[in-house]
């Protein structure tokens, strides 16, 4: 079980109170390769809430399926489970997870205060959501591993260069002092960390603006203990 946080400091008592009565429990699969993954485990850390793991290994089928079901018949990773108050949920798809998680820790500030700057980092979460295939498919998640950039095909280098794009407009603008895409720690970058897993990598070569954002990402505590229990998972030949 993570723990959570000296709850005393919290400065919200609804929220404070909903943590002490929740009780989560996410649901993984292998941490080398799972991307989605890792968005909702780096978005429950930052909430410093309490939860337990459950962790699937991917790519064994008909196991990895069969037992993904289990907790939810959607049949994909992540899962999170929620138990209050007598009442249980079961939320899976990883910006549905982002968002619930954001709604009941607002202590947590996982989406900018200020409305405007929220609807952009909204629309930056989606287009990682539902986006850059080419990407996925020829830079795919190897955490714990650092391989050679393979010649890209010239959609998945127009998807590089947006996001690079993207971030980097991002970071001018609302960057700050947080250093992250809108300032502080957003959902927006609980969605891009594992693109920045990705070119970290394959050593995609970024302006220094990202770079820094990107060792900004890769320093967060809890992308340093996904990253430790890859390389378990490599050091044991389950990834």
């Amino acid at each position: 079980m993570h723990a959570a946080a000296n709850r005393a400091t919290l400065p919200f008592c609804t929220a404070l109170e909903k943590m002490m009565a929740a009780r989560y429990t996410l649901i993984v699969g292998t941490k080398d390769w799972s991307s989605w993954s890792l968005r909702a485990y780096v978005a429950l850390r930052a909430t410093q809430a309490r939860f337990v793991e459950v962790f699937v290994p991917l790519r064994q089928q008909p196991l990895t399926g069969d037992e993904i079901r289990k907790y939810s018949k959607a049949g994909r990773v992540p899962i999170l489970k929620i138990e209050e108050n007598g009442r249980e949920a079961t939320v899976w798809d990883s910006l549905a997870i982002c968002e619930t998680l954001a709604e009941r820790h607002p202590e947590a500030k996982l989406w900018p205060a200020d409305a405007l700057t929220r609807a952009e980092a909204r629309a930056y979460a989606c287009e990682m959501h539902s986006g850059f295939p080419d990407v996925r498919d020829q830079l795919s998640m190897d955490f714990a591993r650092r391989r050679p950039l393979p010649a890209l095909r010239d959609e998945t280098k127009a998807q590089v260069a947006r996001i690079i794009e993207a971030w980097s407009s991002a970071l001018s603008r609302f960057g700050g002092e947080g250093g992250f895409l809108f300032g502080g720690f957003s959902v927006a970058d609980c969605m891009y960390a594992p693109v920045v897993s990705r070119f970290v990598t394959y050593g995609v070569d970024v302006p220094p603006p990202v770079k820094a954002y990107m060792e900004k990402v890769m320093a967060l505590p809890a992308m340093r203990d996904w990253g430790l229990d890859s390389q378990k998972e490599v050091d044991a030949g389950v990834a």
